[in-house]
């Protein structure tokens, strides 16, 4: 339990929008507590409810009238002869480039037992479900459901028509090797980072600890896609139906 928290709190509540959201994931995941998420920002992808209504939600919590939903999390480190020389928990995505972000890099990746692949791109993306909604969205991977066991590794600007999204299981280990002269930026949830210098590799694995967020009603994932990005939503009218002779 980090320095500041008693053992025996059930919940903790959490203002803000999503870049809280994901902070407040990487300090609490190891304590097991789960997460009453308060939109006060602007997307709020992965807020349960909003501010107006926090007195309605506190009173939910208080009667017991909730479920907990676990989210897959990311162990994300810098090795460097086999020391580890930087560490994360990460709920979206481990995101390595150049920088700035204008050049391209060549990258050795392997996925547990598989032959190592060689991908040349402006930088990776490995994401899990949560996170294929951010910036593996934009850099054209899929959309996952969070319920699906697997995760998503993604080049940026590939420089190969070969090189495209992949779909691998979480229990698959995964290290990226820079084959590249020149230090390299790694980010973990777009708000914590190192370099990298052409010794160090990337090792990340599915983390022993889960996200856990309180839900006051059923999750409806196909909702909030709809809600928060338009997916779904009709853009043209339906054509009527037409009476054949």
């Amino acid at each position: 339990m980090p320095t500041g928290f008693d053992s025996r709190v059930e919940f903790a509540i959490v203002l803000g929008g999503d870049g809280t959201v994901l902070s407040a994931c990487r300090q609490l995941a190891s304590c097991n507590i789960p997460l009453l998420t308060v939109n006060t920002g602007h997307m709020g992808f992965l807020t349960e409810t909003y501010l107006n209504h926090l007195s309605d939600a506190i009173d939910l919590l208080l009667a017991d009238t909730y479920t907990v939903e676990e989210r897959v999390m990311l162990s994300v480190q810098v090795v460097r002869d086999d020391v580890v020389l930087w560490e994360a928990l990460s709920l979206n995505e481990m995101v390595l480039h150049k920088e700035p972000l204008t050049g391209m890099c060549h990258f050795e990746i392997e996925v547990g037992q598989h032959a190592r692949v060689d991908i040349a791109a402006d930088g990776v993306i490995l994401s899990t479900p949560t996170g294929s909604t951010a910036y593996a969205l934009s850099a054209g991977g899929p959309v996952i459901t969070p319920d699906v066991p697997v995760l998503q590794l993604i080049p940026i600007c590939a420089h190969s028509l070969a090189s495209r999204a992949l779909v691998f299981s979480e229990t698959e280990p995964v290290e990226i090797f820079p084959a590249h002269s020149e230090q390299l930026v790694m980010m973990v949830d777009g708000n914590a980072g190192c370099y990298v210098s052409p010794a160090d590799r990337v090792r990340i694995h599915k983390s022993r600890y889960a996200a856990r967020f309180i839900r006051l009603s059923s999750p409806e994932f196909f909702k909030i896609l709809r809600e928060k990005l338009g997916w779904g939503l009709p853009h043209i009218a339906k054509p009527a139906s037409v009476e054949l002779p």
